[in-house]
């Protein structure tokens, strides 16, 4: 996802400004060790429940002062650095913003993907 063009295209919308007061952007990359015991790690094979992941988006779009949700999660074997999850959240205010962004990134986490690790 390139975010500069994703939140353009959000821009466009003629009640954007009417909506709009706070976008918030979660880029999750790999990482070169493991979170359980930080040994290094060479690769990670992520798997995606699509279904899932658009029914958590839907569901976190509805939420008071939320405008949109984008979600973009890539899956496959990936290496250290490459991009894994981007969540763009707009909405009014940063009350209703931040929780929506935070529960709906654990909430894809915990529901929508799956990993394994390959330890180096």
């Amino acid at each position: 996802m390139d975010i500069s063009k994703t939140i353009a295209e959000l821009k466009k919308d003629p009640t954007f400004v009417e909506n709009v007061g706070m976008v918030l952007v979660h880029n999750g990359v790999v990482r070169a060790w493991s979170r359980k015991d930080r040994r290094g790690v060479s690769s990670i094979a992520i798997r995606v429940d699509r279904e899932r992941l658009e029914q958590l988006r839907q569901e976190y779009e509805r939420k008071p002062g939320i405008f949109r949700v984008v979600v973009e999660a890539h899956e496959g074997d990936l290496k250290p650095g490459d991009d894994v999850l981007f969540i763009v959240v707009a909405g009014d205010i940063r009350e209703h913003v931040k929780p929506v962004l935070s529960d709906l990134l654990d909430r894809i986490k915990a529901e929508a993907v799956s990993k394994s690790e390959a330890i180096s």
